[in-house]
C-alpha cells in the first residue's frame, strides 16, 4: 500500500499548541494525527464509501 500526504490549514496558535502537546507526550505529531484518524473512522464507519472503492478496483 502506498502512503499519501494530507495537507490542512490551521491557525498558527492551534498548530503550535498541538505540537507542544505532542512533544510533551513524546509523540510525533503525524503519529497522533494518524491515531486520531483511525479512531474516528472506527467510530464513524462509512461502509458505503468503502464498498464503492472496492467496486472500482
Amino acid at each position: 500500500m502506498k502512503d499519501s500526504g494530507f495537507r490542512i490549514r490551521v491557525q498558527r496558535e492551534l498548530r503550535e499548541q498541538f505540537l507542544a502537546a505532542c512533544k510533551a507526550q513524546d509523540k510525533p505529531a503525524a503519529q497522533v494525527l494518524r491515531e486520531f484518524m483511525r479512531d474516528f473512522v472506527e467510530a464513524h464507519p462509512a461502509q458505503s464509501l468503502l464498498d464503492e472503492q472496492k467496486d472500482r478496483k
